[in-house]
């Protein structure tokens, strides 16, 4: 293969103009060359060159394309990514990977026996504020961490979305949305618990998906992550809650890259994934014997890392950073927690 690689994208909607296509065109060897649009051309207005086709069939049929990316509704990314590596194409697929592990273990198959790379779009490896819990844990800078919180709540208590995430088929609701991100930064930064309880519903009448849940992962006697999610919470509770032998690290706010973009703002702009002070975390612990207690600038964050990567593992200069394993990992928690919700028990982690 050159050193050129020429991508399709599926899908132009949230996902695809918002988390993909900036980010594909900021990478050197990249080239966003087509994109499935059904019903319009609007890729055409940010990205002229591309040529839009209205079946992806024509993707998987011209011998030019490399790498293609699913931003489908998650019910719909086998069938998808299925049909890209049986044509012979890598691809990133949008998280969540697919509904159930028995899906995502037949499309790592499939990509093994076909040599083809296969990897899933967990950007949130690449939010300011994980990267800067990573690198205080590497540090060591709160001791043996004990008692760890993730939200990512927010105030909509009225249910009123039409939005394909709120359907009643599986793959859909805040779980699969949200807390898929949750568990693929739980198993990176603290490894596969032992065990799994949970707690997901539905609390918003007239909703069909779920748009709640608590969800704790044991590890052992050492460890307790908790994470959550509501539609009920008008005043914000921490984002990211470490206490450790050490001390303390709380974090509020979210990563900015997503609001930038919505604003207009692209991944080469000057300042952008850079997060205001005001939101920076603070830190009460023990450094050096000495009491500190202050805020810890965030990480510069930018999702184009991702896609840098995915390149450069495609021409066999890097190992690739998410693996479709660990994607398949983190539904494989989602699978127990639903289990454990319905059954009302604790169970035992068995990726």
């Amino acid at each position: 293969m050159s050193k050129s690689v020429r991508v399709g994208l599926i899908g132009y909607g949230f996902a695809g103009s918002i988390f993909h296509a900036p980010f594909v065109d900021a990478v050197p060897g990249l080239e966003l060359a087509a994109v499935v649009e059904r019903r319009s051309a609007h890729s055409k207005e940010k990205y002229p060159w591309v040529n839009v086709v209205n079946d992806v069939r024509r993707l998987y049929e011209d011998p030019s394309i490399d790498l293609i990316i699913v931003t489908t509704p998650s019910t719909d990314h086998f069938t998808f990514t299925r049909d890209a590596l049986l044509a012979g194409k890598h691809v990133v697929v949008e998280k969540p990977f697919t509904p159930t592990t028995e899906e995502a273990d037949e499309l790592i198959a499939i990509a093994k026996e076909k040599g083809l790379v296969l990897s899933v779009y967990h950007n949130r490896r690449y939010d300011g504020d994980y990267l800067t819990i990573k690198k205080l844990l590497e540090e060591g800078m709160l001791g043996d961490v004990k008692d760890v919180t993730f939200s990512w709540d927010g105030f909509d208590p009225v249910m009123h979305s039409t939005n394909w995430r709120e359907g009643s088929t599986p793959g859909t609701g805040v779980f699969y949305d949200l807390g898929v991100h949750f568990f693929d930064q739980a198993l990176t930064l603290f490894g596969v618990p032992d065990a799994i309880n949970g707690d997901v519903r539905i609390q918003r009448e007239g909703a069909s998906a779920h748009d709640y849940f608590d969800v704790t992962l044991f590890y052992g006697n050492r460890l307790k992550v908790r994470v959550k999610s509501s539609k009920f919470v008008r005043e914000a509770n921490p984002r990211y809650t470490l206490h450790g032998t050490k001390g303390s690290f709380v974090k509020y706010g979210t990563d900015p890259q997503e609001a930038t973009l919505l604003g207009g703002g692209m991944p080469g702009d000057r300042g952008f994934g850079v997060e205001p002070r005001e939101i920076w975390g603070k830190l009460n612990s023990t450094v050096g014997g000495l009491h500190v207690e202050g805020v810890v600038e965030t990480f510069h964050s930018n999702y184009t890392g991702y896609y840098e990567n995915v390149y450069r593992h495609i021409i066999g200069e890097a190992e690739l950073n998410v693996k479709p394993e660990e994607a398949r990992n983190a539904i494989r928690l989602i699978e127990l927690a639903l289990q454990s919700s319905e059954e009302g028990r604790t169970l035992p982690v068995n990726l």
